[in-house]
């Protein structure tokens, strides 16, 4: 389904840049604090399914044009869990790094640096491919619930068995101390205010679990 494609390019590719070229050296504390900063079941209450997933860390900036520096990141606990219910979907991801001098770097490579927002866009055209067209894609204001955060907001037109349906998804990436955290929640344009307040929620309690 074009919705969980998108979603799934939104989740894995900003504070991600190139995996395979950073330092994995996972360690039982590292992917035990992980696991604490993402959503769980509880959070979401009744009505979704799902859980704890496998962390992708094959992930990559979803364009040819850029390719950040991660050989000086040491990755050493990394978790993920997606939740569903009709219509909508949340994806929540956690690395920690060995430093938090890592983390800032990170930051200003896969979020603040101007090739990003250009590769993004590329990406989510690229996952839509015939499924739907891009209406848009920019950061939009979202709480500062880390110290480091920023929200960007996609909205598509997607193919489905009963027409196109306007769909939105919203992706936060935050980072704290050693933490860099993604929150990344989808569905109809017609659920907007649902998706929103859920998001500002999740990410305040996602946010105030990460650990120095």
């Amino acid at each position: 389904m074009a919705v969980t494609v998108v979603a799934l390019v939104a989740a894995g590719v900003a504070l991600a840049g190139d995996p395979s070229k950073e330092k994995i050296a996972r360690t039982a504390a590292g992917n035990a604090q992980a696991k604490a900063e993402v959503v769980r079941k509880a959070d979401v209450g009744s009505g979704w399914k799902g859980g704890f997933r496998k962390p992708d860390l094959s992930s990559s900036m979803p364009c040819a044009t850029y390719h950040p520096k991660q050989s000086d990141l040491g990755l050493i606990g990394a978790a993920e869990s997606r939740f569903s219910r009709p219509a909508l979907e949340v994806d929540s991801e956690a690395q920690v790094l060995r430093a938090v001098a890592m983390v800032q770097r990170d930051w200003q490579r896969t979020i603040l640096a101007p090739q990003v927002m250009p590769c993004l866009r590329q990406g989510f055209t690229k996952a839509l491919g015939a499924h739907g067209k891009l209406g848009s894609f920019r950061q939009v204001t979202f709480p500062r619930v880390a110290s480091l955060t920023r929200a960007f907001r996609l909205v598509a037109n997607v193919a489905t068995q009963f027409g196109p349906v306007p769909l939105e998804i919203d992706f936060v990436a935050m980072g704290s101390g050693r933490n860099e955290l993604t929150l990344t929640l989808s569905g109809p344009t017609v659920a907007r205010s649902t998706l929103h307040t859920t998001e500002v929620r999740l990410a305040r309690l996602l946010a105030g679990r990460a650990r120095p």
